[in-house]
């Protein structure tokens, strides 16, 4: 026991450095490239903060866990709304100026009632799964077509002062892209290895194991990203990256793993219980980012509110468990 949870802790401590090195290699590299700012934010970064869940939900998959892969996903999204931007919003109340992230907020829901529309039956087929990946490459495009049209949008401006703080070479920017990579590679293989065996021996299943170590772990980057760009001004960065990272989770991972290995005989509790806490959090955050007029905002109340949906769940979680 003691060894897997060394595992965990290690696994978890590499995947947040990694990510962040991988982050940043990968949007300096784009700038070099000549990519639009708005691009890089939406693309490159989404890609870039989604990439612990996407390696760590593969690695699962191809090892047997298919629960522990969408457990991970769907987990990743409540913990990304609930805990990050309820604590991001308790530091600094998050304005949403930007029109790209008002318009990927209804579409955030719409992939979130395809996922429910596709496990209805028990089951994550390759053919449900190669629907996601149908949507995530659509996304993408859309995301293109979105970034080549509203240069002027707010949140490329907030990319482009990030940027703009870099004084990273580009061989250092792929360097870094490179070793990020491999580290994160290594450190979900490490994670899903002690998260698995932990799970054996207590006797809870893959699916539990997903939705609570394995879901926060994989989000940490997300939370450093939400926290520092809120403290800097920088609101859109803020939930962007939140709205961003789960659109990639939910196409994206779950597409992934669900094509390395269909998941049959799904917990009841992934749709009844997950899923419902998920497109909670994603309606109010809908209702928050919109405002009754003016410009939407996440102000501390809200920011409490979410928190409290999150405490709240994790409950439930604890409570199913043991009974």
């Amino acid at each position: 026991m003691i060894l897997f949870i060394l595992a965990i802790i290690v696994g978890f401590a590499l995947l947040i450095w990694s990510a962040d090195r991988f982050v940043d290699g990968a949007a300096v590299s784009a700038k070099y490239a000549g990519m639009p700012s708005l691009l890089i934010g939406m693309i490159v970064v989404g890609f870039g903060t989604s990439a612990p869940e996407m390696l760590v939900s593969a690695m699962a998959a191809a090892d047997g866990s298919p629960e522990l892969a969408l457990g991970n996903a769907v987990g990743s999204n409540i913990v990304n709304i609930g805990l990050i931007l309820g604590i991001t919003a308790l530091i600094a109340p998050i304005a949403v100026h930007s029109l790209i992230v008002k318009k990927e907020l209804p579409l955030l829901l719409a992939v979130s009632a395809l996922f429910a529309l596709l496990i209805v039956d028990g089951d994550l087929s390759r053919f449900d799964a190669g629907i996601l990946l149908f949507g995530f490459c659509s996304f993408i495009g859309w995301s293109i077509y979105s970034g080549l049209k509203s240069k002027n949008d707010s949140l490329a401006k907030d990319v482009e002062h990030e940027l703009n703080v870099q004084t990273m070479s580009l061989k250092a920017a792929i360097t870094w892209l490179i070793v990020g990579l491999v580290v994160l590679i290594a450190s979900s293989r490490l994670l899903v290895w002690g998260a698995v065996n932990i799970a054996e021996l207590m006797g809870i299943s893959d699916l539990i194991i997903g939705l609570t170590i394995v879901a926060l772990g994989t989000s940490l980057p997300e939370l450093a990203a939400s926290i520092a760009a809120a403290r800097k001004g920088e609101h859109d960065i803020a939930i962007g990256n939140v709205i961003g990272s789960n659109m990639f989770n939910i196409l994206a991972v779950t597409g992934i793993a669900g094509m390395i290995a269909p998941a049959v005989n799904l917990s009841p509790d992934l749709l009844s219980r997950d899923w419902l806490a998920m497109i909670s959090l994603s309606i109010f955050l809908l209702i928050f980012a919109y405002g009754h007029r003016g410009v939407g905002r996440v102000n501390r109340a809200e920011g409490v509110g979410l928190l409290l949906i999150f405490i709240a769940y994790n409950a439930w979680l604890f409570l199913s468990i043991y009974k």
